[in-house]
């Protein structure tokens, strides 16, 4: 698949089949994040792999956009640490260049995926502390529930025109 195909068919899957992703797929998942920039190579990032199903049921507990984690067989946690490094203010962005590498290394290999939001909300984040053990310090960002798509990937024209703007405003 072509990069551009990749991006033009990348859709927020919510419903998955049953089958389960193996772990070379989530694997190349997470490699692709870590292929990310990140402000002077700090990688702040962390991955909580979560292929528990107790523990993928007990997420809409605390996460009310969360429901079609129940039905995908894994969920990637992309966690930030801000502390240490000279550039701690950016994570929020090298984070998301990372969960943005991981949505399309999945459409990639034909997985299906959903940036579900986690940071800045703090029941949400205190929800995956308790639940996987995270560091107070390390921030629980996004979560990507990853499976295979209940149904087919379509490119839909998102262009813009008017949003774009040439030398001023």
């Amino acid at each position: 698949m072509e990069l551009i195909e990749a991006i033009a068919t990348r859709r927020s899957i919510r419903r998955f089949q049953e089958e389960p992703v193996a772990e070379e797929h989530i694997q190349a998942i997470i490699e692709a994040a870590m292929l990310a920039p990140s402000a002077g190579n700090q990688q702040p990032w962390h991955f909580v792999v979560i292929t528990d199903k107790e523990k993928l049921n007990r997420i809409p507990s605390f996460h009310p956009y969360s429901d079609m984690v129940r039905t995908a067989p894994a969920a990637i946690l992309i966690c930030g640490d801000p502390a240490g490094g000279l550039w701690p203010d950016f994570w929020v962005q090298d984070c998301s260049a990372a969960a943005q590498n991981a949505l399309l290394a999945a459409r990639d290999l034909g997985l299906g995926t959903v940036w579900v939001g986690v940071y800045p909300i703090e029941e949400r984040m205190a929800g995956f502390r308790r639940l996987l053990a995270i560091p107070e310090q390390v921030l629980p960002f996004a979560l990507i529930p990853v499976g295979w798509p209940a149904g087919p990937f379509h490119a839909v024209n998102r262009s813009k025109p008017e949003r774009v703007h040439r030398e001023t405003w």
